[in-house]
């Protein structure tokens, strides 16, 4: 099937007449003829049935025509995508952003990209650390924006964007949101049920900085975002550690962590060596010149 064939039969089902679906087409009736039947051999059967002034399409006909209107379209976006790519109208770009990063955060950057790249065309993938390093690694992003990702892959470009700290989130109404202080001690979360991050960056830092101060949470239940982490602290489900950073909501408070100082590095990586295209150099330069302090972060130790 071509797509010539599609666009004559679509004309064709329009006009229900050969003679003005060929200057549609602009091609002569018999080639525009010879396409259609062609066509009809190829799907099996009679797509219009001709009787002078009540010409019809077939139920064939009837059936085939959203299939092949959407066939049709898509190639014609297709095509026009392409010639806008390679025009440079249209700038792709693949980044990948580990589960634990706001995306709040990069409006700003966002923002200013767009404008010095009107026809940007962001796509942006979520997931664990091990998913961020995968997609670099295959080549699936150009960018990658996540916590610390440690020695797992040598090749790695790291350019460190900011520092920020954990705290406590509880419920507003939980017993510790109640109370004056804005920071709680690790002796008072001994009986607390604990909200656990899987894949989270900063899981082996934390838990090992809480193994030091003796105290090892009770892990009440697990989740991979901090949207569901927020979801389950507006159901007082329990208590979690977040970043700085994290997403907040009404019907939760943050608190310090008294006798507890555990941070992480957010940082910009991509693959050392690897091309990087203009519009992806640019936002990699807007992140590294962009001013994070309004988010009460600090820069990088």
């Amino acid at each position: 099937m071509e797509m010539q064939q599609v666009r004559y039969f679509l004309a064709l089902s329009n006009t229900l007449n050969f003679t003005r679906a060929a200057e549609e087409c602009n091609v002569t009736q018999p080639a525009l003829t010879r396409a259609i039947k062609t066509l009809e051999e190829e799907l099996g059967g009679e797509l219009l049935r001709r009787e002078r002034q009540h010409s019809h399409l077939t139920e064939l006909g009837r059936r085939m025509l959203p299939l092949l209107q959407q066939c049709y379209d898509a190639a014609t976006s297709a095509k026009s995508l392409a010639k806008a790519v390679q025009s440079s109208d249209v700038a792709p770009l693949n980044v990948t952003i580990s589960n634990s990063i706001n995306i709040a955060l990069l409006v700003s950057p966002f923002t200013e990209l767009f404008r010095a790249y009107p026809g940007a065309h962001l796509k942006i993938h979520r997931g664990s650390p091990a998913a961020v390093i995968e997609a670099l690694k295959g080549g699936e992003v150009e960018l990658a924006i996540a916590g610390p990702l440690g020695q797992a892959w040598d090749r790695l470009d790291t350019w460190p964007l900011f520092q920020e700290g954990i705290e406590l989130a509880v419920n507003s109404d939980h017993p510790l949101a109640r109370r004056n202080e804005a920071d709680v001690a690790l002796a008072q979360l001994a009986a607390e049920p604990v909200l656990s991050r899987i894949d989270w960056e900063t899981s082996e830092e934390l838990a090992r900085c809480l193994s030091a101060k003796g105290y090892t949470p009770r892990t009440a239940h697990e989740v991979e975002t901090d949207q569901d982490l927020l979801a389950l602290l507006e159901a007082n489900a329990g208590v979690g550690f977040v970043t700085l950073t994290a997403p907040r909501s009404p019907t939760t408070r943050r608190l310090k962590l008294r006798d507890l100082d555990v941070s992480r590095i957010v940082s910009v990586y991509a693959v050392a060596g690897r091309h990087r295209s203009p519009v992806a150099t640019t936002l990699l330069n807007l992140l590294r010149a962009a001013d994070w302090s309004s988010f009460g972060v600090s820069e990088p130790a």
